[in-house]
């Protein structure tokens, strides 16, 4: 990094992609294969993950980013008539755009807390849905969404979602997690979820790429193969089917070999940690603590101008007249010599 060059914690994307992702791209660049996720690497990328999953049927499918995963996901899920379950701060709540209701689903927000939806409020709106004598008038819930980590850095325990598997079960939704983030989640000492634990909970889930360690791409899991039949065909009608498929089987062939998914959050972890201390230690306030990369704290304005000038962060929301919530995100190509320079500049 040039020392004149502004330190960039704004987004945990910022990178590229872990270097043995690149050397295989780099490999098999020249080599012709089938398209739309039909060759060797996309198929050895799927067996990997259903290895990883505990669970050897499961559907797997690439698509090449967040945003289209939720959109094609919910929409594949939920009939005409029904909406999906979120917490106010979740990512299809505030930062899609609408995509989720431009696909004709109305995301039905619920209060949260350090960005998690409370298990509580999630059943009193279903009781409330079916005890209004006009529900038939009204959107009905097919969904329960969840983040892995949240949009917060926070997380969900095994118990919590066994919680929510049970009221999808008593209400009949289906239980969708968005693990845009999942190796942070993976990697925190806080977690107590695998993705077995996730196969055997969730009706779909994805496995983010994008956000860690990959050039882009998400991979979703159905665990049950008969849950939503062409699938495949889906994706495509959604226009979110990538021709050269093997760009991202690839990728994901590299994120699940050797376990390196399971580790790649780790030195996020690890940098998230030393600039929460120093934070604390140079008498700045953390807006809450967080498990994972991301990392909320109280700047006051004045300070916040000076701070901005040698680095890149995130604007959260405002705290009041005088203070501003940022965030700064780290990520699986955290460098020390990146956090010290941040910790000089604060």
């Amino acid at each position: 990094m040039e020392m004149s060059e502004k330190l960039n914690f704004a987004c945990d994307y910022a990178k590229g992609a872990h270097p043995a992702i690149m050397r295989q791209m780099m490999d098999t660049n020249m080599l012709k294969t089938t398209g739309y996720g039909f060759d060797k690497f996309s198929e050895s990328a799927k067996n990997r993950i259903r290895e990883a999953c505990g669970c050897k049927d499961a559907v797997v499918e690439f698509l090449i980013g967040g945003t289209q995963t939720n959109a094609v996901m919910i929409d594949a899920f939920l009939k005409s008539y029904q909406g999906v379950i979120a917490a106010q701060t979740g990512h299809i709540s505030t930062h899609e755009a609408g995509a989720i209701e431009s696909g004709g689903h109305k995301v039905l927000t619920l209060p949260q807390q350090s960005g998690k939806l409370s298990i509580e409020d999630v059943e009193q709106y279903l009781e409330d849905y079916y005890q209004d004598e006009n529900h038939e008038h009204m959107v009905m819930p097919g969904m329960i969404y969840l983040s892995q980590p949240t949009e917060y850095g926070t997380l969900y325990s095994r118990d919590e979602l066994q919680a929510f598997r049970n009221i999808c079960d008593k209400y009949d939704l289906s239980l969708y997690v968005d693990g845009a983030r999942l190796a942070y989640a993976l990697a925190s000492p806080a977690n107590d979820v695998t993705l077995r634990d996730l196969a055997k909970l969730c009706d779909v889930f994805y496995i983010g790429g994008t956000k860690c360690g990959a050039l882009f791409g998400e991979a979703v899991v159905i665990p049950d193969p008969g849950k939503i039949p062409h699938l495949f065909t889906i994706i495509k009608q959604h226009g979110a089917l990538l021709a050269k498929g093997r760009l991202l089987g690839i990728q994901f062939d590299e994120l699940f070999r050797d376990d390196l998914y399971l580790r790649i959050g780790r030195p996020a972890i690890t940098a998230a940690e030393r600039i929460q201390k120093a934070l604390q230690e140079k008498g700045y306030r953390l807006y809450f603590e967080t498990p994972t990369n991301q990392i909320f704290c109280i700047m006051e304005n004045r300070a916040l101008e000076r701070f901005g000038e040698k680095v890149e962060y995130g604007f959260w929301e405002k705290y009041d007249e005088d203070h501003t919530v940022i965030r700064l995100a780290t990520d699986w190509g955290t460098t020390g010599e990146e956090i010290t320079a941040l910790i000089d500049a604060l």
